[in-house]
């Protein structure tokens, strides 16, 4: 059985539906680190598009860090260390897998590293605007969790710490409101679903923020980011 299949007719480019397979296989650990991948001919046989479509999608693939090809040599798989994690497209990709949670779990690791400071950050640089943002969402969460409705505490639970991330003040951090926008809502998802709302505890995240109490808000947010609290912490 061949490892990759035919590319189908779809509003996505050829070459990213290869790149995307291809990519499939690396993150699942399908396809090793170091390990070589077939050669052109191989894989334009497989896939069934163009030796051009095929370089495209290596282009792509090599810009995310996941492989390098090298004259005479053939292609890799590029180190792990070397992979480009918070890159939009590598994100969407997966997203993908049929098991993310390992992926997923380790995000937790970077949201307890980042979050609670971002939280104590927006406390003292929130705009009047921005506390209104944040008041909105979190009215919403609390209709959410009492009507014990998942999808709309999903949506307003990810624009609540979309926004947070925002009203830090620092530049810094608001890669973490847009280029992980889309992760950050199937994390919420993964740990909403089947569990608590942990409504409290944005409560104190939100309560911290609203009166300028920066200490109130990081211990509000490391609650939050408890094991306990969190349903895929034993994926990691």
């Amino acid at each position: 059985m061949s490892l990759f299949a035919l590319v189908e007719n779809s509003d996505r480019r050829i070459h990213v539906q290869v790149a995307r397979q291809i990519a499939r296989k690396i993150l699942s650990g399908e396809l090793k680190e170091n390990q070589k991948i077939p050669c052109e001919t191989e894989l334009c046989e497989a896939f069934g598009v163009s030796r051009t479509a095929l370089r495209e999608s290596t282009k792509l693939l090599s810009a995310k860090g996941l492989i390098e090809s090298k004259p005479k040599v053939g292609t890799r798989i590029c180190p792990r260390s070397q992979w480009h994690f918070l890159d939009p497209q590598f994100l969407d990709w997966i997203q993908d897998l049929e098991d993310n949670k390992p992926f997923l779990a380790q995000f937790l690791g970077l949201r307890k590293a980042i979050e609670p400071e971002a939280c104590a950050l927006a406390a003292t640089n929130a705009t009047a605007e921005q506390r209104k943002e944040l008041s909105k969402y979190f009215q919403r969460m609390t209709t959410a969790a009492n009507e014990f409705d998942y999808e709309n505490w999903t949506i307003n639970d990810h624009l609540f710490h979309q926004t947070v991330f925002l009203a830090t003040g620092n530049q810094f951090y608001v890669p973490f409101s847009n280029i992980l926008s889309t992760i950050f809502k199937q994390f919420i998802d993964y740990s909403a679903i089947g569990g608590r709302f942990c409504l409290e505890e944005h409560k104190a995240i939100y309560d911290g923020i609203m009166s300028g109490n920066a200490k109130q808000a990081r211990d509000a947010s490391q609650s939050l980011l408890n094991d306990e609290n969190q349903t895929l912490a034993k994926a990691s």
